[in-house]
């Protein structure tokens, strides 16, 4: 570099490599940048394209060996957030942005998100009355989600605590980036071994991540598999607040993965809990069953006592000697021994009057030791008394 006139003078090449020195000293040799996606063309292997904000726009480059690398892979129109530094290239004095890495922003995710979801609802395969009871004591679940990560140490320490008896089959999946097919054909083969497994519920989870890294469980294919199993599925996916397609579709959505498995797992400590109050309520109304059955058999007892045959046969007896005694009382014999007699006619009809015989006729007297015949030589009417 020379100076004329007190002005700095330079070649073209010197030129260009202080536009690069300054760019290279005054710039961040790394950033952010939220754009959308213009013209990409894959060229040779390397990604071209242009990252566009209203009316400015700025050139940028995918190298191959980072294209391969890269969880999303960007279209016309998506929305990104782009991790990336300058390149200025000072032969021909261009600059461009380098890409290191490229995540879908959270407008691109959504829209997609809404894509499916208007494909499915239609289908009815997010309707409400679909979904599924989860089994209460489930012998076998499949945990589906990265391993090794604390989403999954949580589960298991959960499951655990709440349900040990319970089999869990750990199947290890991606849950970050472009991954959809591998979660998809994972998922298929836990389905397809289901039954022979016993394996009563499954579990998708992925723990923690912005809403951007779940926009896996967001895919269409993921949304179809997931319907279509045999078994109840329950989504443990990222926070509280996070909604994915995944979890419209599943039977139950949990909050987070800790959640899942508490949703799907009895707590034995209340089972337990349960089972001595129903023990104790059990053992009350045996209790109480037994001692209405003592009642019940001491009047029944009671009952027999009375109608016992020799306390029967005592009393009819007593009866009947009561009977024998009135009868005895009653007896004419009685009041024969006494100096009675009886008045009959021949035929044995008992006269009671003396209208019913006349003078001449006979007669029989019955005493108590026997009978007279007699004949009536006179009658004499009673005397009537005079009013007192």
């Amino acid at each position: 570099m020379a100076e004329a006139n007190g002005l700095p003078r330079y070649s073209v090449a010197q030129l260009n490599q202080a536009i690069g020195s300054l760019l290279e000293r005054g710039f961040a040799p790394r950033f952010l940048i939220d754009a959308t996606i213009s013209r990409p063309q894959l060229k040779k292997g390397h990604l071209w394209l242009s990252l566009v904000d209203g009316d400015a726009t700025i050139s940028a480059v995918i190298w191959a060996s980072q294209l391969a690398k890269l969880s999303h892979q960007p279209a016309e129109g998506d929305g990104v957030v782009v991790v990336g530094k300058l390149n200025f290239w000072a032969a021909r004095a261009t600059l461009s942005v380098q890409v290191l890495d490229l995540r879908p922003s959270l407008s691109t995710v959504l829209r997609q998100f809404e894509r499916v979801r208007q494909i499915l609802e239609p289908e009815g395969l997010l309707a409400a009355e679909r979904k599924r009871t989860l089994p209460p004591f489930p012998a076998a679940i499949a945990l589906l989600t990265s391993v090794p990560s604390s989403a999954l140490a949580d589960m298991l320490r959960t499951a655990g605590e709440r349900w040990p008896n319970t089999r869990l089959y750990q199947v290890a999946i991606p849950v970050q980036g472009q991954v959809e097919a591998e979660i998809c054909r994972l998922l298929a083969q836990v389905i397809e071994r289901a039954d022979g497994l016993g394996i009563e519920a499954i579990v998708l989870a992925r723990g923690g991540g912005s809403r951007e890294d779940l926009a896996v469980f967001d895919g269409e294919a993921l949304a179809r598999l997931l319907g279509a199993s045999p078994v109840p599925v329950v989504t443990g996916l990222g926070h509280e607040d996070d909604t994915t397609i995944a979890d419209l579709v599943a039977d139950y959505r949990a909050a987070t993965p800790t959640a899942a498995i508490v949703a799907l797992l009895p707590d034995r400590l209340t089972v337990l809990q349960r089972l001595n109050q129903s023990r104790s309520q059990l053992g009350q109304a045996l209790s109480f069953g037994l001692q209405a059955k003592r009642q019940q058999l001491t009047s029944l007892k009671a009952q027999l006592e009375l109608i016992r045959p020799s306390r029967l046969l005592a009393h009819q007896r007593q009866g009947l000697q009561q009977r024998r005694e009135l009868l005895e009382a009653l007896s004419p014999q009685r009041l024969l021994r006494r100096g009675f007699a009886l008045v009959r006619s021949p035929s044995g009809q008992l006269l009671r009057s003396i209208k019913q015989i006349g003078r001449g006729d006979p007669f029989l007297v019955e005493l108590a030791d026997g009978r007279l015949q007699a004949q009536v030589t006179h009658v004499t009417p009673a005397q009537k008394q005079p009013p007192s």
